[in-house]
């Protein structure tokens, strides 16, 4: 192509543009709370520079205020990063803001528009989705039937760490690996689907690169990076997958008692469509998988890291469980410190710092005195809500005793300073899963196992820094390597 024809290209893009962001920076100037001063085309984004993304915006919060407006390229997005602030967010309009802003390359293969992730809380097909899911997939009586499932998922990881015993381990890598096999088990009863696994990973690596798209929707249409196409081949690897489990699944004309099963049956009678059970598969799986892996770490990595509350776990199981060869998930009831020891973590290490963006959808929404307009998108820094010192004792320190007798503080967000999972209308509809899973996972892998750091070092070298992800993911900056040993 000619020199010439490509300034030509370049001033047919750069105009509109142009009109775009001066329209975006002076649309409703005066309505939006305080920030700091955005920078031409570019906005607030060399404000957010090195480091990580919420630790950045807690400290722009500490000079700007808990209800802070920030211009993400053109984009003006509010960032609430204090419990008072959010309890009156959640509150006084839950409704009002329980829509999505959703990122490009979720659109792909129109998966946005099917997904109870990111649809409307006020879509008719969201409210049938989460109702199903509710129902059949989160509900106490779906867990209990695939208890057995999951505690012999638990099991086989278990198996796994003994065969390494005495050897250095990266304990984020099992655990992926049996995360994985426990969801698809539990989903439709099939393990060892490395070529999903596989591709799931891509796809989780793809959407941690910032997308361009995002900041400046009008170049949404070229998609210059390519990530929503590559996005899509993906995707459609993943849906073909599930396709052909599903084929298999009405071939054999058998019902089985797992999510498939009960999703197929709501199939056959209309209530759902084949493409709806196979995003909803994808979105547990997608979701699930990395999220309560890294939990599980976060939590272990901790309490490694703190030798007084590990002995505190290990002496609550010694008095609850005494002699007891293998643990059940009933048992996690009698261990109420270990439970307080992964909400602490959680509180310490929120896998999704902020959560999920929410989009305004109606006028009226008003957050520490400041008119949030309609089509803003909102974020909560959750892991700066639940550092707040106004509201926490030692927010920096891991005390899981401030959880003990505290019915309160459960991973619902009915009390907003602690929400680890979201609240109100958006909170993670897997909930009751977390809160079965994450414990009995780990109290399983402390009640098999000795757990060592690798030679020389000491529980003050445990490394928690943190390292925020593009895909709105919390992990460990250097992964935790441990030594299993088999319990005497």
């Amino acid at each position: 192509m000619a020199p010439e024809l490509y300034l030509v290209c370049i001033a047919i893009l750069a105009v509109p543009l142009l009109c775009y962001v001066v329209t975006y920076t002076r649309r409703d100037a005066r309505r939006w709370p305080p920030g700091p001063r955005p920078r031409p085309i570019i906005g607030n984004l060399l404000d957010l520079r090195g480091g990580n993304l919420h630790h950045n915006l807690a400290r722009l919060a500490s000079a700007h205020g808990p209800v802070m407006t920030l211009k993400l390229g053109v984009v003006r997005t509010v960032i609430v990063s204090s419990r008072d602030a959010a309890w009156e967010a959640f509150s006084m309009h839950d409704r009002r803001i329980a829509a999505r802003t959703v990122p490009d390359t979720r659109r792909a293969v129109a998966h946005a528009e099917r997904s109870m992730v990111w649809l409307p809380s006020s879509d008719p097909l969201w409210k049938t989705l989460r109702s199903i899911a509710a129902r059949h997939i989160f509900s106490p009586r779906s867990l209990e039937v695939a208890q057995g499932v999951r505690e012999r998922a638990v099991h086989n990881t278990l198996s796994t760490f003994r065969r390494r015993a005495g050897q250095e381990v990266d304990i984020g890598h099992v655990l992926y690996h049996g995360v994985f096999d426990l969801l698809t088990t539990t989903l439709f009863s099939v393990d060892g689907q490395d070529k999903l696994r596989d591709v799931l990973e891509e796809i989780v690596a793809l959407l941690s690169e910032p997308n361009m798209s995002d900041f400046y929707p009008l170049l949404r249409v070229l998609d210059l990076q390519g990530l929503r196409r590559w996005t899509a081949t993906r995707m459609n690897r993943v849906l073909d997958v599930l396709e052909k489990i599903i084929d298999t699944r009405l071939g054999e004309g058998k019902h089985h008692p797992d999510v498939l099963g009960a999703l197929l049956e709501l199939m056959t009678t209309g209530k759902l469509s084949r493409r709806n059970v196979k995003t909803m598969l994808f979105d547990i799986l997608a979701a699930g998988t990395e999220t309560t892996k890294i939990t599980v770490e976060w939590a272990m990595a901790e309490l490694l890291r703190n030798p007084g509350a590990m002995a505190a776990v290990r002496a609550e199981m010694k008095e609850a469980l005494p002699q007891q060869r293998m643990i059940t998930e009933a048992d996690v009831a009698k261990l109420p410190y270990l439970q307080a020891a992964v909400k602490e973590s959680m509180r310490l290490h929120p896998v999704a710092p902020l959560l999920l963006p929410h989009l305004v959808v109606e006028d009226g929404v008003v957050i520490g005195g400041y008119a949030v307009p309609k089509g803003a998108t909102v974020i909560f820094n959750s892991w700066s809500i639940m550092r707040d010192p106004a509201v926490w004792e030692m927010p920096e320190e891991f005390v899981p005793e401030r959880f003990l007798g505290k019915m309160e503080l459960g991973m619902s967000g009915k009390d907003v300073k602690f929400i680890p999972l979201g609240a109100g209308r958006r909170l993670c509809p897997a909930l009751p899963m977390v809160e079965v899973l994450v414990p009995f996972m780990l109290a399983s892998m402390l009640h098999a196992l000795e757990w060592r750091l690798p030679q020389g070092m000491s529980p003050d070298q445990v490394d928690v820094t943190e390292k925020y992800t593009s895909n709105d993911i919390l992990v460990m900056d250097v992964p935790l390597k441990v030594v299993p040993m088999v319990a005497t």
